[in-house]
């Protein structure tokens, strides 16, 4: 028995140290080079301008069907490119894989958002999101429950929209 205890405190311990480990993020770790983005699937078709302001590519990675209900795709934005305003039936979540951008809900401040940042985007909310002016963008996207439907497009965010990052 007390060598069970024993081992238990001492893999207690290591998980303890193991989740303590400070990670040391710098500003400076954050700037990249917007030419410097590693594309992990195709750039996809450019988004139509009806939809996006400044170049946007798409490609589907999983498309809707009855089965799993669920798109996935993944979105690359050049540096300034930024989506119209819409909402999702059901909601949204993205997965920053690459680059510093923002995403702003309607009524709230804009978040930035980098490589590593998960972003969940309720259902029937507007919203948008895109690079930064400096650095481009890469995001997953996944829109669950497609049965409710996909996407609800709205207008332009405005210049002056885009650029109010307090």
């Amino acid at each position: 028995m007390k060598k069970i205890t024993l081992l238990s405190i001492a893999v207690l311990l290591g998980l303890l140290q193991a989740c303590n480990t400070k990670i040391d993020t710098k500003k400076e770790d954050l700037k990249t080079d917007k030419n410097d983005l590693n594309e992990i699937f195709p750039k996809g078709e450019k988004g139509s301008k009806e939809f996006f302001t400044g170049n946007a590519y798409n490609i589907g990675l999983v498309d809707a069907d009855s089965l799993l209900t669920t798109a996935v795709g993944n979105v690359y934005f050049e540096p300034g490119a930024r989506s119209n305003w819409h909402s999702h039936p059901a909601g949204q979540i993205l997965i920053i894989t690459d680059g510093i951008g923002y995403h702003q809900i309607e009524g709230q401040a804009i978040e930035i958002i980098k490589k590593g940042s998960v972003v969940k985007c309720p259902p029937n909310v507007r919203h948008w999101h895109g690079a930064s002016p400096e650095v481009g963008l890469q995001q997953l996207y996944i829109v669950p429950n497609t049965e409710k439907g996909i996407v609800n497009w709205q207008e332009a965010v405005t210049d002056e929209v885009y650029t109010k990052t307090e």
